[in-house]
């Protein structure tokens, strides 16, 4: 007789719950431990990142900039009327002395108006000249007028003295004493008069004669401006040096004021440096700077600091304190760099690619001797050309890659192999 046995599907389903639960934990368990393991670091080839050690004393602040050499002395010589370039008889390159003949221009209208003021100068001088005897005579004249009255006075007066004292004596009558002295004071109040149209006649030659040579004065200052004018149709160069450049073409027309040539003097050359405006806030006129033009470095001083800024850069004039080296010439090009400051004892490391003064950046910090490198965060303070301040981050002796690692910057850590 068969005994039924007891249901063991409790028992079975109670099994199943707890694999399934376990199963569960063990995934749970697995996921939040991968996800709490850090990515794999990426290997980096250790020859090709640049690497400098944080160091600790003196540190040079300086900043550099590209720029060309420039004349210090130039000059430009412009037209002086409306004309015409009939003859270039130098070229760019030649040297010039200041009568040197540059270019040959032409103005016919200025031909003429310099033959006019010429005659109208020549015939103000016959003028003064006519006017100047015709005066001295009227002048001549009066005096003499003057001269003969005189004598009649003196003449009156004497004679109003003798019949004074025959008068006294008994001799002469008294109405002749009187006659003699009536004339004797009528001459003298003509005398007055006619020494007072003397002293007017000189007054009014001598305005007369200031008048005319005024207008021969007038007329001379303007035959000169129209003889300067014709004669700076023959363009000379003005002082000694270079000749840099000439714009213009023969038969070409030109107007007043237009720049038709430009002389240096190649002796006497400053650099015209570009500084990034962002560097450019330190430096100021005076400072120490020096000038490699790639045959030698000069040094020199900051002499001039645009106000303005263009395409980013500031112009930084250096004029030289020594002797340029051989081969230097305008528009060569040249490095420049200005000392800004000595700093006595700070902490500090080459400049990083993108590291820029007073703000904090990322740096990776080698580790294990060089193994691994960490990212830490590092904050800067001045830099100079290839050093930088170091303000926080970093002590003495540590190592930090400067090279770009913009690649890596979602990486804590890398491999350095």
């Amino acid at each position: 007789m068969d005994i039924p046995r007891p249901s063991n599907a409790r028992a079975k389903m109670i099994r199943k719950i707890v694999f399934v639960a376990a199963a569960i934990l063990l995934l749970a368990g697995l996921t939040l431990g991968l996800s709490r393991l850090r990515p794999a670091a990426p290997t980096v080839d250790k020859a090709t990142v640049w690497t400098d050690e944080v160091k600790r004393g003196p540190m040079l602040r300086e900043v550099r900039g590209l720029g060309t050499l420039i004349p210090e002395d130039i000059r430009w010589i412009a037209a002086q009327t409306d004309s015409h370039v009939d003859r270039i008889v130098l070229r760019p390159g030649d040297i010039v002395k200041p009568d040197s003949v540059i270019l040959e221009l032409s103005d016919l209208q200025l031909q003429r108006e310099a033959l006019d003021a010429e005659y109208q100068l020549k015939g103000a001088q016959a003028d003064y000249a006519n006017l100047k005897v015709q005066v001295n005579s009227e002048l001549m004249n009066q005096k003499a007028v003057e001269a003969a009255l005189r004598s009649d006075y003196e003449q009156a007066k004497i004679q109003h003295e003798v019949d004074e004292k025959l008068h006294a004596e008994g001799i002469g009558s008294d109405v002749t004493a009187k006659l003699s002295k009536v004339k004797e004071q009528q001459l003298g109040i003509r005398l007055q008069l006619e020494s007072e149209r003397t002293r007017v006649a000189a007054d009014s030659t001598a305005a007369r004669l200031q008048a005319q040579e005024s207008r021969v004065a007038q007329q001379k200052a303007l035959y000169q401006l129209k003889k300067s004018q014709l004669d700076a149709l023959h363009v000379r160069a003005g002082i000694e040096g270079v000749l840099q450049l000439v714009p213009v073409e023969v038969g070409q027309h030109v107007t007043p004021g237009t720049n038709i040539a430009r002389v240096a003097d190649p002796k006497k050359l400053k650099a015209e440096i570009k500084i990034a405006e962002t560097q450019a806030k330190d430096v100021t006129i005076g400072q120490k700077a020096t000038v490699d033009t790639r045959n030698g470095v000069v040094n020199g001083h900051v002499s001039r600091i645009d106000p303005s800024v263009q395409n980013g850069t500031v112009t930084v004039d250096v004029s030289m304190d020594e002797s340029l080296p051989l081969g230097a010439r305008p528009d060569l090009s040249v490095d420049g760099t200005v000392e800004l400051e000595r700093l006595k004892d700070v902490l500090y490391v080459g400049r990083p690619v993108h590291g820029q003064s007073e703000s904090t950046i990322g740096l990776f910090k080698l580790v294990d001797d060089g193994a691994e490198a960490v990212r830490i965060n590092v904050k800067l303070g001045r830099s100079s050309v290839n050093l930088v301040e170091v303000m926080q981050g970093l002590q003495v002796g540590d190592k930090v890659i400067l090279s770009d690692m913009s690649q890596w910057e979602n990486f804590d850590r890398i491999r350095l192999r």
